[in-house]
């Protein structure tokens, strides 16, 4: 008989960090998904929302300035650290980092991640998150305005028609959205990524990016943990 675990990631669209374990994440599944081992656990991905920068205007600020005076202390020499440091995290996973853009307010974006989640399941929110991820991190573009969230959901074969009135529909999931992220913080979850593996036995709980061979090891601890 299969065990079924569930992966709880929690994730904010405009953290870097959390693409990156997303996209390592994603690698390590892969890997495991093409074992004997898979037979054993079936592991599913819920996606939880949490807030970066929680007092961020909808229109939102200039990203590199926002990061360089919250994050480092206005210094351009740690922000050309970081950017040195994530554009080579980033090539490794596969993700071509760019710093420009604007940085704003994330609750739509996680208002459609959660309602779709819920609607279609797990893929179709994994695709929403990986479009919302590439748009904002790749491409430069906001991270919440209504183009973004209609071009995260034709990515996801969303249809128009189905998403136009719900994201239109300023209140449609927010009391939801909202009472997930209070439950977050309940928990104890102040930073992201914050990823807790459910476990027949134990669950354990990963916060910051890890290595692939990290998520590998903890999906095998399950495995293992699971008989």
């Amino acid at each position: 008989m299969t065990y079924q675990s569930q992966i709880s990631f929690t994730l904010d669209t405009i953290c870097p960090w959390t693409y990156l374990a997303k996209k390592r994440l994603d690698e390590a599944l892969r890997r495991f998904r093409e074992t004997d081992e898979a037979q054993k656990v079936k592991f599913t991905v819920r996606y939880l929302p949490y807030q970066l920068y929680p007092k961020a205007s909808k229109e939102g600020e200039d990203k590199v300035e926002w990061y360089k005076k919250s994050r480092y202390g206005d210094s351009e020499e740690k922000m050309q650290m970081y950017t040195t440091l994530m554009t080579a995290y980033g090539v490794s996973a596969g993700i071509d980092f760019k710093f420009g853009g604007t940085v704003a307010n994330t609750l739509d974006a996680h208002r459609l991640i959660q309602h779709y989640q819920e609607e279609k399941g797990p893929e179709t929110a994994d695709k929403l998150i990986n479009a919302l991820y590439s748009q904002y991190f790749e491409h430069e573009q906001h991270p919440s305005t209504d183009e973004t969230l209609l071009k995260a959901a034709a990515a996801a074969e969303i249809p128009e028609s189905d998403v136009k009135a719900f994201i239109e529909d300023r209140s449609g999931g927010l009391p939801e959205v909202k009472m997930l992220i209070r439950e977050q913080a309940g928990n104890g979850v102040d930073s992201v990524p914050y990823i807790v593996f459910e476990g027949k036995r134990r669950d354990i709980t990963l916060v910051g990016a890890k290595e692939v061979g990290e998520y590998e090891k903890t999906l095998q601890t399950i495995v293992k943990e699971s008989n």
